[in-house]
């Protein structure tokens, strides 16, 4: 009997793709911030110095889309070509934003 989580990823779904490409930076996100910030400042705290400090917010931003770049690799390899779709949308649409704030703000 198959896990119920994998059958949800074997799954050709433009939503799913958009669903995945959203999740994975924030959940690598917060891995960074384990991994390197955990012991010196709250999460609050990390969330002000990624907003105040742009070349942070370059760097993690970065390391958080190579999370979407893993995705997006399996599953063009695996010919799912809806859901690599909706990642690579959404990558494109986090990088925007990321480019965006750091020239505007």
């Amino acid at each position: 009997m198959e896990i119920i989580i994998f059958k949800v990823f074997k799954k050709d779904n433009l939503k799913l793709g958009l669903a995945i490409g959203l999740a994975a930076p924030a959940i690598a996100l917060l891995i960074y911030y384990f991994w390197n910030f955990y012991h010196a400042m709250s999460l609050s705290e990390y969330f002000y110095l990624l907003r105040t400090n742009k070349s942070l917010l370059t760097a993690i931003s970065s390391v958080s889309l190579v999370a979407n770049a893993v995705f997006f690799t399996l599953y063009i390899n695996t010919h799912r070509d809806k859901t690599a779709r909706g990642i690579f949308a959404v990558t494109l649409f986090y990088v925007i934003v990321v480019l965006i704030y750091k020239l505007i703000i």
